[in-house]
């Protein structure tokens, strides 16, 4: 059966997809890169926006490609593997990183800027309370917040509309100096730092989420799905990143409203208040809080519901208990440090994603597509893992000599060739075979 979407669906489908992808702690990100990199902002956010817009972008038309997601994508590698990976993803998005992250942003925004002396007690108390109300919720599975989730996205957007008209018709700072750390080379380290929003791993789970929700909706030929799912993605791609330009110009635009600021949060925050005061920091605070608690409940709730589904152990909420109180617990070690400490694991890992995604589109040129797939992906992850350990801050001076190592991408060149090597070893391969 073949039921056309008109075009109403279709934007429906592109805000909805635009929606998974703008959680409220991505948007911490793009104003402190465009604070930090200063007069080299504009190549930094071009760096940021590859990853953080381009990367997501391509994972969806690649699975639009392939005809599903994680599990389609990655056929040709082992079933084990696969699992491993969509497990690793779960986690990092659910109660290593980006679940804790949640409850940390709905803090610095929503909480922080109110109280005199903030201290690790009073985000302690908050966190309790955060996960405590997100683990009552997800034992629903969301639904009790579901519809207001769909209001609560329009209004977040709306919000980041008005402060980018805000922020371009009247800035409230001057343009801070760069910092050393985007003063050589800032395209990569916009780069890199664009792995913070793990939106790469999460295009390779919300393809199979679009592809259900067309299915819903009757269409069922192949090529249609994968012709909507990228018109979806396009939408998503084009909010996104009107998204982290306004917020990388309103970092930029930052010196005088902050002095110094150790995460976005503050400086989107200090930005609000200088332009409508005190009632605009509390709505601010408002919409992001809730917003925080509605992708909360998502990520434990999802990730209790693969788990759950993945072991065959244990109840749906004995998963929702054990992730909530792990996010809970995480979340405790502060936003900053949960951001440095997640740096050098997205470093490693990120490769991987990218490296499938690549993969996959190079397919239709592969004539042995399991040895082509498990080579770019072995090489890729053990050149991401090299990164990471740099990253982490291991000595790892003996490899300097490595093309790019120094600046945390010696995976780019080895997985070139490897695919490269995959191609051309496959051709051979099969020529002489026959």
């Amino acid at each position: 059966m073949k039921k056309p979407l008109s075009t109403f669906d279709v934007m429906g489908l592109g805000f909805m997809t635009f929606a998974f992808f703008l959680g409220a702690g991505n948007i911490i990100f793009p104003p402190l890169a465009g604070f930090l990199a200063g007069e080299n902002m504009t190549s930094a956010m071009f760096g940021f926006l590859t990853t953080a817009v381009g990367l997501p972008l391509a994972g969806l038309v690649a699975a639009a490609l392939a005809g599903g997601g994680l599990p389609v994508m990655g056929r040709y590698l082992p079933p084990v593997i696969i699992t491993l990976m969509g497990s690793a993803i779960f986690i990092i998005i659910g109660p290593a990183f980006a679940a804790p992250r949640t409850g940390l942003v709905a803090y610095e925004m929503g909480v922080k800027p109110f109280l005199e002396n903030p201290g690790q007690g009073a985000l302690t108390l908050y966190t309790l309370g955060f996960f405590g109300v997100a683990l009552l919720l997800s034992l629903s599975q969301g639904r009790l917040l579901e519809a207001i989730g769909k209001l609560l996205t329009p209004l977040l957007l709306l919000l980041l509309v008005a402060l980018a008209i805000a922020v371009f018709v009247n800035p409230q700072g001057t343009q801070p100096a760069v910092t050393e750390a985007y003063l050589a080379q800032p395209f990569v380290k916009g780069f890199i730092e664009g792995y913070n929003t793990m939106d790469t791993f999460a295009s390779l789970l919300f393809a199979m989420l679009i592809l259900d929700v067309l299915r819903k909706k009757g269409v069922t030929d192949t090529r249609a799905q994968s012709r909507y799912l990228m018109a979806a993605a396009l939408i998503a791609a084009a909010g996104l990143g009107f998204v982290y330009i306004s917020l990388f110009v309103l970092g930029g635009t930052s010196q005088g409203v902050v002095m110094d600021a150790s995460n976005g949060g503050e400086i989107i925050s200090a930005y609000v208040l200088s332009l409508f005061g005190e009632p605009g920091l509390l709505i601010l605070s408002a919409i992001v809080t809730l917003a925080c608690l509605t992708t909360a409940v998502g990520l434990v709730s999802s990730c209790a519901d693969y788990f759950h589904n993945l072991t065959g152990k244990g109840c749906y909420k004995a998963w929702v208990v054990a992730i909530a109180l792990a996010c809970m617990l995480v979340a405790n070690v502060g936003l900053n440090t949960l951001i440095s400490v997640s740096v050098p694991i997205l470093v490693a890992l990120y490769p991987v994603a990218i490296a499938l995604v690549v993969a996959t589109y190079l397919r239709p040129l592969m004539r042995a597509p399991v040895f082509a797939f498990r080579l770019i992906m072995s090489v890729a992850f053990v050149f991401g893992l090299l990164d990471g350990m740099q990253a982490a801050g291991l000595d790892m001076s003996l490899l300097d000599f490595m093309p790019l190592f120094g600046v945390g991408m010696a995976w780019t060149l080895p997985t070139a060739i490897a695919a490269i090597i995959g191609l051309t070893v496959g051709k051979t391969a099969r020529t002489a075979t026959a």
